[in-house]
């Protein structure tokens, strides 16, 4: 592979006006494709298998036209100081801003009169409106949701107090300036390692030529493959990451080798051949962990995921040929002023020892004292990685929103009024088709119901015309969110099995509270499967890269133990409040139910980056011959500044979205960040050379048998210094061009 890749770099530099125009002209191609397409319509969020999607699916089958999954706006109002909403005067307003909700647009369904439904609060100082519409809040356009909002601002010009929760209107995200200036500082960042501003600019602009491809390739093909208007979100977050991590390897390589004395050429050649071939085995491992997304079988999640691991295929492709090609058009700018003033006025055929530079001296002191290290490195993760015991995972409601929101108001008048779990009502679909008496079975579901511990109201129940299908709205006594509600939702299942084997008639309980259980538990039950799918097959992968048990083991090892770590630190600050104030926690919540399974595929994919580029450098230099212990030195030498560097860029970039006011949006960037700074500090670069340096030679151990079944890719370059020792130059491109 290092010298197919050191054949494909060298050609890459030397056509690259033809390969710069190859490129440009792909972006080309994608962005028209993005802006020619139709408007992909939102994909309807499902989870096959649930009980809950059973439910909707069966609404939508007896209750035609229903929408049961359409969007809903709940309307609240409050009576000002020392009146009610019964008064003659705020009744008629109330009833003025039904009717203007009703004919705000065309995809209202139906609202409902507070006072004829007898939504109003026993004191008469609460009541609310349920708008239903036609089409799912992601199909809503925002001349519905601004016509909504026309309504709700003068109905409070009466002095009426009107909040809006549900999913109709829902909180746009505010970022703020922190995620400016994250993306500064991953600037200033790769300013500080190449001392060159072109330098620093090649991986910032050939990461947004890739996501720029990615995602409009995706917008292009969304309405044909359904991918829906949320798919491109985690392919942007992944391919800026490592289109910036992939270009930084590479760029850091050909400055090495042009430090060494080569050639313009022949340094980009191996700095492709070598850094390249690490750029494609960690490529592979994040396509894995986001391909492995499907094991969880959410289609939404699984498109997500494929469309992340396209634009990272194209970041590695970038990398492999855009940027030896701008490489060739940097000339000698790829240095910094100074450093190209150094190179011209040395002479190179003097071998001076290297000046040792940060990371060399922390090799030395980690092998110094690799016992010490690697107990205070794993002490210090597994410490961190105690609150996941207590780990409670949910999805996030209006009460999770910050407290100045409409939806956060909305919210707490409600609980207010008619308790907390007014804000998550339960729908149970009573199916009869099959009982004797349909009216009787649906009379002994509501009485079983009622008597259920923990419910603290039901509503008559409602059929559809045929007569063999009815829903019951159920209130709990406690939290949409808390765990007495999930209680709960499980005791009236279980209510429904004794139902069905006395009447025939079959209950199930869905909504987005139920939906919101039952994601969370194929979540939880998938996130073994998908850990040990993503695990094991980039363990054979890094088999081959590192030729090595031992090494791919502690690779994984490692990875567990820094999500563990930083899962544990987001229950900390996230679920029991440690330090919220500081991160903008307004209050505590369950850690959202995708977050240990979008931090494994995430992280696990930034990790393995890290781990190839690092010891690949240490398996080259022990393969050229040096021992075990000088080759962790040579591998931080040339290796621990660039890991740095893109690590603390993509801590900034995922710090960035702390500043956000959506918590959800806040929890996930947190935790990015910390699970890098974790793998990337204290795994990488302290658990691995100690590993290392007390394994010595038995590190780079594999059985003989595996040595000959496994392919032999040749990651470390060992071709392409055995072909310089003989004076041989693959030169030939004809080769590769035939190949």
């Amino acid at each position: 592979m290092a010298t197919f890749l050191y054949k494909l770099g060298k050609l890459a530099f030397r056509r690259r006006h033809f390969v710069a125009l190859i490129w440009v002209a792909l972006l080309t191609l994608a962005g028209v494709g993005a802006a020619s397409a139709p408007t992909a319509a939102s994909s309807s969020f499902s989870i096959p298998g649930t009980e809950a999607q059973k439910a909707f699916d069966l609404l939508d089958q007896r209750f035609p036209g229903s929408a049961a999954d359409g969007a809903t706006a709940r309307v609240v109002f409050k009576a000002p100081a020392g009146e009610k909403l019964t008064d003659a005067a705020n009744k008629a307003d109330v009833q003025d801003t039904v009717s203007a909700i009703k004919s705000s647009s065309k995809q209202v369904a139906s609202v409902a009169d507070p006072f004829a439904a007898k939504t109003v609060s026993k004191d008469g100082t609460i009541g609310y409106t349920s708008a239903s519409y036609k089409v799912s809040s992601m199909e809503l356009t925002d001349d519905d949701r601004d016509a909504l909002q026309k309504v709700i601002d003068q109905a409070k010009e009466t002095g009426l107090t009107v909040e809006v929760g549900g999913d109709a209107l829902q909180a746009m995200p505010e970022t703020g300036a922190t995620e400016v200036i994250g993306i500064a500082v991953a600037a200033v960042v790769l300013v500080i390692t190449f001392g060159s501003l072109l330098a620093a600019g090649l991986p910032l602009l050939t990461a947004i030529i890739g996501v720029g491809i990615g995602v409009s390739s995706i917008t292009a093909l969304a309405n044909a493959l359904d991918l829906g208007t949320t798919t491109s979100t985690l392919a942007m977050m992944i391919g800026l990451a490592v289109g910036i991590d992939y270009a930084l390897f590479i760029v850091s390589r050909y400055r090495a080798e042009l430090a060494e004395g080569r050639e313009r050429e022949e340094a980009a050649g191996r700095a492709v051949g070598t850094a390249g071939s690490a750029v494609v085995f960690a490529g592979l491992t994040v396509v894995i962990a986001l391909v492995g997304l499907a094991v969880v079988n959410i289609p939404m999640l699984t498109k997500m995921g494929i469309a992340a691991a396209g634009t990272v295929a194209i970041a590695v492709l970038i990398a492999l040929t855009l940027i030896p090609a701008l490489l060739g058009y940097a000339g000698k700018r790829v240095h910094g002023r100074k450093a190209r003033k150094a190179l011209d006025a040395r002479d190179v055929t003097e071998q001076a020892e290297p000046k040792a530079n940060m990371g060399t001296r922390w090799a030395r002191f980690v092998l110094r004292r690799p016992v010490a290290v690697l107990i205070a490195g794993i002490v210090g993760l597994g410490a961190m990685a105690i609150p996941v015991a207590s780990l409670e995972l949910g999805l996030p409601d209006d009460g999770v929103q910050p407290t100045d929101t409409t939806q956060r108001k909305a919210y707490d008048l409600l609980s207010d009024g008619f308790g907390p779990g007014f804000n998550g009502p339960l729908m149970t679909v009573v199916d009869a088709k099959g009982a004797d008496d349909p009216k009787d079975a649906v009379d002994r579901v509501v009485t079983a119901i009622k008597d259920t511990d923990g419910v603290a109201a039901v509503t008559p129940a409602t059929f559809n015309k045929a007569g063999d299908t009815a829903i019951v709205s159920v209130v709990s006594k406690y939290k949409p969110s808390s765990v007495e509600t999930e209680d709960v939702v499980h005791a009236i299942r279980d209510e429904g099995k004794d139902i069905k084997a006395d009447t025939g008639a079959e209950l199930s309980v869905t909504g987005s509270t139920a939906m919101n259980i039952d994601v969370s538990q194929k979540l939880n039950d998938a996130l073994v499967p998908y850990l040990a799918l993503v695990v094991g097959l980039a363990f054979l992968l890094l088999m081959v890269v590192f030729r090595s048990v031992l090494v791919p083991l502690k690779a994984a090892l490692g990875f567990l133990l820094s999500v563990l770590a930083a899962l544990g630190a987001v229950v900390a600050v996230f679920q029991w409040g440690w330090l919220g104030s500081v991160f903008g926690v307004d209050q505590t919540t369950p850690i959202m139910s995708m977050m240990p399974i979008f931090m494994v595929g995430v992280v696990f994919g930034l990790a393995m980056d890290y781990e190839v580029f690092l010891v690949t450098r240490m398996r080259e230099a022990y393969v050229h011959g040096e021992r075990p212990a000088q080759a962790i030195v040579t591998g931080f030498r040339h290796g621990a500044r660039v890991v740095t560097a893109a690590a603390i860029i993509m801590i900034a970039v995922f710090a960035g979205f702390i500043g956000s006011s959506e918590q959800m949006v806040k929890m996930i960037g947190f935790g990015l960040a910390i699970a890098v700074f974790f793998d990337a500090f204290v795994v990488r670069m302290t658990i691995v050379p100690a590993v290392l340096a007390l394994l010595g030679k038995k590190a780079w151990w594999l059985p003989k048998w595996l040595d000959r079944a496994l392919p032999n890719v040749d990651v470390e370059g060992e071709g392409l210094a055995k072909g310089a020792a003989a004076g041989e130059r693959p030169e030939e491109d004809r080769e590769l061009v035939s190949a």
